[in-house]
């Protein structure tokens, strides 16, 4: 019955897809359906195959289709020599408005180097790095140098996903461009040694019918990246994740010390939360700001970017009711800061009031992968009494509380004074106003059971 039963459904997926509609996007044998935009790298068909060539002096050259496409599953095989980086661009545009025609988008990276990210999702000439296979570290290992890779991208809605032979890869969250054209990209480069290097494409197809029931399931293999700032995806929804900040309102927060929001001091600006500069002081202007209830056993993710020579922090197990006088409420913190300018990074024991540090009490490392002029995401995840920091998704500290030893470092520490301090079983998670500009985005949180 077991047997029987494979074998209808090995013949049911077979008929499945044999009724996929798939186009071909190019004949192999011209550049019919495509144009060149931006550079001057030339491409030409060789064995059934488009070649980019590599040439210096000169900008990124893409090979563009003249058919815009929004929801698909793409696939191409491709092969790079050694020493190129390239891509597949997906939902791109070029506009006369936007950097006078610079193609810009989504794509798919290429890139044989020894840091692995092909696979990888990069908005061209936008906003960066969308999905380093630092979130997928296990994809790394899918793509064969000097050997043809088959690659698939699945554009449905929202979600974008990508593999290489057969490997998850990427598994974006993203709504920025829901259509535009496919490009095939040969980078520019600065060594002279790599001018005349190839990047080819061969066997590229796209479906576009029916694009939905083709969808591969989903999974778990690579990890989601939530691109859209305050928004719960539907699988961050299912695996239990909510917003704590809404991205417009101050529901859900209070001042530490007041029964409502401060009335000055924070602002929210275009989906950003932001302490406002106000001369240094700790909790002086707004003060710092609450959540409405408490919080036990939780992963907690926080976006924040810091302007220059800035001090705040994000606390956990707070009670406001522990200090009503002048300074910041009481509670273990995920020190933010920045290192270089600002002097508190020069006090405390041992690094101990540095950025991702739990303040005045364990050090983070010194090396660590911190974006001084972007956002970066700060996670803590309390199980019990086992507490984790992680910056930017390497884990930075991680402790635990209610112990001898845990008492003991508290006694030697700026917060000797205060009764039970980080023992409590649960507590509202706070934003600091250490009286710098900085701000904050996507504060979310999945509770533990």
């Amino acid at each position: 019955m077991k047997k029987n039963f494979l074998l209808t459904l090995l013949l049911f997926c077979a008929a499945s897809l044999a009724a996929q509609n798939w186009e071909p996007l190019f004949n192999g044998k011209n550049l019919k359906g495509w144009k060149k935009l931006n550079g001057t790298a030339e491409y030409k068909v060789v064995d059934g195959a488009i070649v980019g060539i590599s040439k210096m002096g000169t900008n990124n050259t893409f090979l563009t289709t003249t058919k815009n496409y929004g929801d698909f599953i793409l696939e191409f095989d491709f092969k790079v020599d050694d020493g190129l980086n390239s891509g597949v661009q997906f939902r791109s545009e070029s506009t006369k408005d936007y950097q006078k025609g610079r193609v810009h988008g989504y794509q798919f990276e290429i890139d044989p180097s020894k840091r692995a990210w092909s696979g990888g999702i990069y908005d061209e000439a936008r906003r960066g790095w969308l999905y380093p296979l630092t979130k997928n570290p296990c994809a790394q290992t899918a793509f064969k140098n000097n050997a043809w890779n088959k690659a698939r991208i699945e554009a449905v809605g929202n979600s974008i996903r990508t593999w290489i032979n057969g490997v998850p890869c990427a598994n974006l969250w993203d709504d920025m461009t829901p259509e535009g054209f496919i490009a095939l990209q040969v980078h520019a480069i600065g060594n002279a040694a790599d001018e005349g290097k190839t990047v080819s494409w061969k066997d590229i197809r796209i479906c576009t019918t029916d694009v939905e029931r083709y969808q591969t399931p989903e999974s778990k293999v690579a990890p989601e990246v939530n691109a859209i700032a305050n928004t719960i995806s539907p699988s961050e929804a299912k695996d239990g994740w909510v917003l704590l900040w809404d991205g417009k309102t101050t529901n859900g927060w209070r001042g530490a010390k007041l029964s409502t929001f401060p009335e000055k001091g924070w602002k929210i600006d275009n989906g950003i939360l932001k302490v406002m500069k106000s001369g240094g002081a700790e909790s002086a202007n707004g003060g710092d700001i609450v959540t409405t209830r408490k919080y036990k056993n939780f992963i907690l993710t926080v976006d924040f970017k810091i302007t220059e020579g800035a001090n705040s922090g994000v606390k956990y197990f707070v009670n406001p009711d522990m200090n009503k006088g002048e300074g910041s409420a009481i509670g273990c913190e995920f020190q933010i800061l920045d290192d270089d300018k600002h002097p508190d990074a020069k006090l405390g024991v041992k690094g101990n009031r540095k950025l991702g540090s739990l303040y005045d009490l364990i050090p983070a490392p010194v090396e660590k992968p911190f974006k001084k002029k972007e956002f970066n995401t700060a996670t803590i995840i309390v199980k019990g009494n086992h507490v984790e920091h992680w910056l930017n998704g390497v884990k930075l500290i991680e402790y635990d509380r209610n112990n001898d030893m845990w008492n003991a470092l508290v006694a030697y520490s700026k917060y000797k004074n205060w009764p039970n301090f980080g023992n409590f079983e649960e507590g509202n998670i706070l934003l600091q106003d250490h009286g710098d500009e900085v701000w904050f985005k996507n504060v979310k949180i999945k509770e533990l059971k």
